[in-house]
């Protein structure tokens, strides 16, 4: 009997990975499909990074992290997780509130904000001040990161036409 245990518990431990599997694939498939991509003239980049750049990185990042993921899978089997319906389903919803802002209002850094902030709310955010604060630093930070590293202009939209003039 404790061999169909052990058999159990090392197919379930298989299972678990499947899914860096698959974030593997299509991370080295993104980054295939990125090469494929012809650089661009120097005259239309200037000093801003290539098309194909941003991707690759995205999943190299992505790569590291599923790296980490699989080795805390190795050390520790993960327990199993309790459906939170409420929060799950406010979720969707202001996934629904981020477009209908999105498309009302014409700008992300409008529709970031609210829906981050709540979102912090629904799964529990005691604090208002801790949500509030990470709904305004991280967009900043997101877009001052495009803006200004990575020289990425985001569309025009009721804030970012006040920022670019």
């Amino acid at each position: 009997m404790p061999l169909h245990g052990a058999s159990e518990r090392l197919i379930m431990k298989k299972k678990l990975y499947i899914i860096p599997l698959f974030l593997t694939l299509f991370s080295l498939v993104v980054i295939y499909l990125s090469l494929q991509l012809e650089t661009s003239p120097q005259m239309i980049v200037g000093d801003s990074m290539q098309a194909r750049s941003f991707p690759i990185f995205l999943m190299i990042l992505n790569l590291i992290l599923i790296g980490i993921l699989s080795y805390q899978f190795s050390k520790t089997y993960p327990k199993e997780v309790k459906l939170e319906k409420f929060p799950t389903w406010s979720s969707i919803l202001l996934f629904l509130l981020f477009y209908i802002l999105v498309t009302i209002s014409g700008d992300l850094f409008v529709a970031i904000p609210v829906v981050m902030f709540l979102m912090g709310m629904v799964w529990g955010q005691k604090k208002l001040w801790v949500a509030l604060t990470n709904a305004i630093v991280t967009p900043l930070s997101i877009f001052l990161l495009f803006d200004y590293v990575l020289q990425v202009r985001f569309p025009r939209g009721w804030l970012t036409n006040i920022y670019y003039g």
